[in-house]
């Protein structure tokens, strides 16, 4: 109960008051957007922006059904960082190592929850602009909850916002284009290149400029 009432003071005198009115976000097929769960979000990924903006697309009575699945290596490698991204952010942990038999499983039983599922396909933070190379962790988690949609999101933006050194916001735009959902397909390399022509064909038409293999 204290972690809810904390994260909703925390959206609400924080997060909406930087994204809304600090920075502004320019938002294309909203009701692209799932209603409820279960549903997987998946966005290219060049700031710790794009976590709260991808938040601040949902109503404040669905925030604790969402859940940015992250790398437990870094959010969980203090007390401190640990509590706020388990409790404030609402965090998934998924460890990068390997040693779990299966690392998604939390992942796996928060969609047959009906939860919605924030997850960056290129597993770290990239090069602005450009979409690194998709990791196979989605279609794992895919192939076992086969029938849970995956929306495809685009942001641009983020990546001035919290440019690395920058301490405080500029007071830039969130470009945010979202797609049309996809479904899993049995073959990884096809899903993953799908995926992949979906966010390039999102970026093209966030930006007007030729998309970066």
């Amino acid at each position: 109960m204290l972690s809810s009432i904390l994260r909703t003071l925390f959206t609400l005198c924080i997060v909406w008051p930087v994204i809304w009115l600090w920075l502004g976000l320019r938002i294309r097929h909203r009701e692209r957007l799932p209603a409820c769960g279960p549903a997987i979000i998946v966005a290219n990924h060049n700031s710790h922006m794009d976590v709260f903006a991808l938040l601040s697309l949902f109503p404040l009575r669905r925030q604790a059904s969402v859940h940015p699945v992250a790398a437990a290596d870094y959010f969980l490698r203090n007390k401190a960082m640990a509590w706020f991204a388990l409790n404030i952010l609402n965090i998934i942990p998924v460890s990068r190592k390997g040693r779990e038999t299966n690392p998604l499983a939390q992942c796996e039983q928060a969609l047959r929850d009906g939860k919605i599922l924030i997850l960056f396909p290129e597993g770290t933070r990239g090069e602005p602009g450009k979409l690194a190379p998709l990791k196979s962790g989605l279609w794992h988690l895919s192939q076992r909850v086969p029938d849970v949609p995956i929306i495809p999101v685009w942001l641009r933006g983020t990546e001035h916002i919290m440019a690395k050194g920058n301490r405080i916001p500029l007071p830039l735009f969130i470009d945010v284009n979202i797609g049309s959902a996809l479904s899993f397909h049995g073959d990884k390399h096809l899903f993953l290149d799908e995926l992949r022509q979906q966010l390039l064909q999102l970026q093209q038409q966030t930006s007007g400029e030729q998309t970066h293999e």
